[in-house]
């Protein structure tokens, strides 16, 4: 799959939110059905992603469309008709365990078009409590490709009165719930993408999450403001520098191992496999970003 450093959220029928995304760096945009909609607007808000999936020509980015949860009045009717002309993703919100993916999945397969063969899931996998405490199984369900997070709807299901710290910091009941969702992803071998940043005029602080998040291993985050697309794909993406090193630990590796040295001294460390490891993950993560202008990986 693709890069998913960026994953922008565009509010369902809003043509010029669209517009702009379109013309973002955005690696994926997120055609969103649920919180962005009102209840009454929400079937006309449906048949417009419906005619932008038909119509609207994506370029390279990924099509998400976030359909409302499978309990509400609109979540089924959302994947039946967007199904018609499927996205690359579906982000699945509340979801409670396993078997609301499996439920999508088993609709899917009784689609006449074979395009859903290729359409993945991404879901939403600390919304309620019970998704927390089940969230292994959840990153392992059908068709999953990515995995993330987010803090304000489990916070209400807990009933709290904040998210964050006065210092800008999660609580901890959600440092729990973002461990848990980068854990559960690495577990089941598919990308942990991290939550939004939702005050958006705060770049430097949504650099110092994003950098936190990617330090950790999360493999992108979501937007919600064009702003901050280029601020979370500068973060993601792995620096000439650390390509360059990476590159000349796996060059030495090789040297020592055709003398039977696992282990060796590289720049005054001591490195041995998990460093190999994390070298070669760098280098397939960079070689599935593209850059506008430059090819993958360069």
């Amino acid at each position: 799959m693709t890069s998913l450093r960026s994953m922008h959220f565009v509010p369902a029928a809003n043509a010029k939110m669209l517009q702009r995304a379109l013309a973002s760096n955005a690696d994926a945009l997120i055609l969103d059905l649920e919180d962005s909609v009102a209840p009454e607007a929400k079937e006309g808000a449906r048949l417009e992603i419906c005619r932008w999936l038909r119509e609207i020509d994506f370029g390279c980015k990924q099509r998400v469309v976030r359909i409302n949860a499978l309990a509400t009045p609109w979540g089924e009717e959302d994947l039946a008709m967007t199904a018609e002309t499927p996205p690359d993703l579906y982000m699945v919100p509340k979801v409670d365990g396993p078997y609301d993916l499996e439920r999508i999945d088993g609709q899917l397969r009784r689609r006449s078009s074979a395009a859903w063969l290729e359409t993945g899931l991404i879901p939403i996998a600390t919304e309620t409590p019970a998704a927390v405490l089940r969230i292994v199984d959840i990153a392992r369900g059908p068709r999953v490709r990515a995995l993330t997070w987010g803090a304000e709807d489990l916070s209400a299901a807990l009933g709290a009165r904040r998210t964050r710290a006065p210092s800008g910091e999660y609580l901890e009941v959600f440092r729990f719930a973002r461990s848990m969702a980068l854990l559960a992803a690495a577990a089941a071998g598919v990308d942990a993408i991290d939550g939004v940043f939702v005050d958006f005029h705060d770049l430097e602080g949504l650099r110092r999450e994003a950098h936190e998040a990617a330090d950790q291993g999360f493999a992108g985050k979501m937007t919600i403001h064009p702003d901050q697309i280029d601020v979370v794909n500068e973060v993601f993406t792995p620096s000439s520098e650390d390509l360059t090193a990476a590159r000349a630990l796996l060059e030495a590796y090789e040297q020592h191992r055709s003398q039977g040295r696992m282990a060796f001294q590289f720049k005054g460390q001591m490195v041995d496999a998990p460093h190999l490891e994390r070298a070669r993950r760098l280098l397939v993560r960079a070689g599935s970003v593209t850059i506008p202008g430059k090819p993958a990986g360069s």
